[in-house]
C-alpha cells in the first residue's frame, strides 16, 4: 500500500517536473533573436503566459483531495484547464514555425516538451476519474 502510495506521488511530481521544464524551454526559446519585437506582444507573451498558467493549472490541481466531492470538481477542471492550455500552446509553436520563427527540429523538441505535459496530465485525469469512481462504489481505489 505504502508503494503504491508513494509511486502516485512520484508520478504527479514528475507532471509537475515536466511542466517546469516547459515553462523553461519556453522561455529559452523565445528569445529576442528568434522572436523579433514585433512579436513580443502576439505570440511571445501568449506562449509566457499560457506555460506559466499550465504550470500553476496542474499545481493546484495536485493540491486538491480527491476524496472531498467538491474539491475533486476543482481538480477535474484544472486539469482540463491544463490541457486546453497545452492545445493552444502547440497552435502557437505551428505559428512559429509557420512563420519562419523555428526551425522543423526546434518545432519538433518545443512540441515534445507540451506533448509530455499533456499526456501526462491526461493520464493523470483519467486515473483520478477511475479512483473516484471506485471510491462512490465503495472499492479501495486502483493505482
Amino acid at each position: 500500500m505504502e508503494g503504491r502510495k508513494k509511486q502516485a506521488e512520484q508520478t504527479e511530481f514528475a507532471i509537475i517536473t515536466k511542466a517546469k521544464d516547459l515553462v523553461k524551454h519556453t522561455f529559452l526559446m523565445t528569445n529576442e533573436r528568434r522572436f523579433p519585437k514585433k512579436y513580443r506582444f502576439t505570440i511571445v507573451n501568449r506562449l509566457h503566459d499560457l506555460t506559466i498558467d499550465i504550470f500553476q493549472h496542474i499545481q493546484e490541481a495536485n493540491e486538491l483531495d480527491i476524496a472531498d466531492p467538491q474539491e475533486y470538481r476543482e481538480r477535474r477542471y484544472e486539469q482540463k484547464k491544463a490541457l486546453t492550455k497545452c492545445k493552444t500552446v502547440l497552435f502557437l509553436i505551428e505559428l512559429s514555425f509557420e512563420n519562419g520563427l523555428i526551425s522543423d527540429d526546434q518545432c519538433a523538441a518545443w512540441s515534445k516538451y507540451v506533448l509530455d505535459v499533456k499526456y501526462m496530465t491526461a493520464s493523470w485525469r483519467k486515473k483520478d476519474r477511475e479512483r473516484a469512481v471506485a471510491m462512490q462504489r465503495g472499492t479501495p481505489p486502483r493505482r
